[in-house]
């Protein structure tokens, strides 16, 4: 049996084997992982689909695959090894056939009716072209041939708007009419990078960049395209906080809890998004509306020698701050030995990126789609500042919300700054207190 790359989810085709957990001659059981593969910033087990022998592994460490390599061969018991196991594949459909012209006559083609009409996938290993499980479907119901559809997605991946144009063209050859011209480019049709001969100049050192790497390049990218950043700043007195923090931290860490400021962070921040739901909300572009979310589920950026995780600490609004700060701690964890799963990042409301432990003062963060808002936090200081007329030192911090301008005014981001500063420096000792059994008091979010 040649055990193929099986498909890894919506919106993923391929990743990076990161490790290899059998060898040729082991024996697996069916539904064994055999393989660890990391994609879109998560690490997904890959199972075996059959019991059998290991005769050939076809992958290494390190390798980038995509739905439909080979990465196994199994001696199957009881049968031949002869039947390969192929990628899920197509329904068989019908291929269009558009009507022949009726005068000779035509109008003018479409700017990329070129394309269209002699565009062929074709993949060496014989796995179907890249699309979403629900596009698949939809074109096996409509009878259309994906292997014919130009896909304008990374890596060629066919989206839901390839499929749209490639049936108006279909739609103008039986009507002798010319459809719109497309208003994205295909993969294909994108500018080459230019090569840039950086040995010229003096020695260099080249390293490819990782899929995880790329995945956040081409996150980012998307997200700065995409979202019209604003960045408010201000500052925090956080004396007071970091006091009450001197005087809780042994309590916590003998209940297995670091005490850190982002336990804090997540607790001010739930009660600004409280007060100001539109930084809790999400512009959705396919209805135009903007979606208001009753639930708070709080993106914790993760900084590792691998890359940045932002795994997602949820319903933060209904847990203690010993509870989050457990979880903090074990998913920073698992982010670090990168055993996240995309579960774990998803569904994230707001996004803190808490940079104080590394240094630094404001920074201006991106924002994290689609989501409206995100946080970002830089290492406090002590600086001279007037109290009741007198000027003494307090240890202020600096915050930076970058929002989305398409859904969040100016004056809105200053509002929502001046209360999360009012959360900090009013930070309540009630919800840091524990009760005789060592866990606390649900009593709400700061201020």
């Amino acid at each position: 049996m040649e055990v193929r790359l099986p498909p890894l989810g919506e919106g993923a085709d391929s990743g990076t084997v990161v490790n290899i957990l059998v060898q040729v001659g082991d024996r697996v059981e069916k539904d064994q992982v055999v393989l660890e593969l990391e994609n879109e910033k998560a690490v997904a087990p890959i199972p075996a689909p059959a019991s059998g022998v290991v005769t050939a592994v076809h992958v290494e460490v390190g390798q980038e695959v995509s739905v439909g390599d080979l990465i196994l061969s199994l001696q199957v018991e009881g049968e031949e090894a002869a039947a390969p196991s192929e990628a899920p594949a197509e329904v068989p459909a019908a291929r269009p056939e558009a009507p022949a012209p009726a005068a000779p006559a035509q109008p003018a083609a479409p700017a990329d009716s070129g394309v269209l009409g002699s565009y062929q996938y074709r993949s060496p290993s014989g796995s179907p072209p890249p699309a979403a499980p629900s596009v698949r479907k939809l074109a096996a119901q409509l009878g259309i041939d994906l292997t014919r559809v130009p896909g304008s997605g990374r890596g060629g991946r066919i989206v839901l708007e390839d499929l749209r144009r490639y049936i108006q063209w279909l739609q103008s050859l039986a009507f002798g009419q010319a459809p719109a011209p497309a208003p994205t480019p295909t993969a294909a049709e994108r500018p080459t990078p230019q090569r840039i001969d950086f040995e010229r100049w003096g020695p260099v050192r080249r390293e490819r960049l990782s899929s995880l790497r790329r995945t956040i390049a081409r996150r980012l990218q998307e997200a700065w395209n995409a979202i019209p950043h604003v960045t408010q700043f201000d500052e925090a007195d956080i004396t007071e906080l970091m006091a009450l923090r001197g005087r809780y931290k042994e309590l916590y860490e003998q209940r297995g809890a670091r005490l850190t400021l982002t336990p804090f962070a997540v607790k001010a921040v739930v009660a600004a998004l409280q007060e100001f739901p539109i930084f809790n909300a999400s512009l959705d572009e396919a209805t135009q509306e903007v979606v208001f979310k009753e639930h708070y589920h709080i993106g914790i950026a993760v900084d590792t020698e691998h890359g940045l995780y932002v795994p997602v600490v949820r319903d933060a609004d209904k847990k203690s701050l010993l509870e989050i700060a457990q979880e903090i701690e074990a998913l920073a964890e698992k982010a670090r030995a990168r055993r996240l799963s995309a579960e774990e990042m998803e569904g994230g409301t707001f996004t803190i990126s808490n940079q104080g432990a590394l240094g630094g003062g404001h920074f201006t963060p991106i924002v994290n789609p689609p989501q409206a808002a995100i946080l970002g936090i830089g290492r406090g200081g002590y600086r001279p500042v007037v109290r009741n007329g007198e000027i003494v030192p307090r240890l202020m911090m600096p915050l930076a919300v970058s929002y989305d301008h398409r859904l969040i005014d100016g004056g809105a981001a200053a509002r929502f700054i001046v209360r999360l500063v009012k959360a900090f420096e009013e930070f309540p000792e009630e919800l840091l207190q524990l009760d005789a059994e060592g866990t606390e008091d649900h009593g709400g979010n700061a201020g």
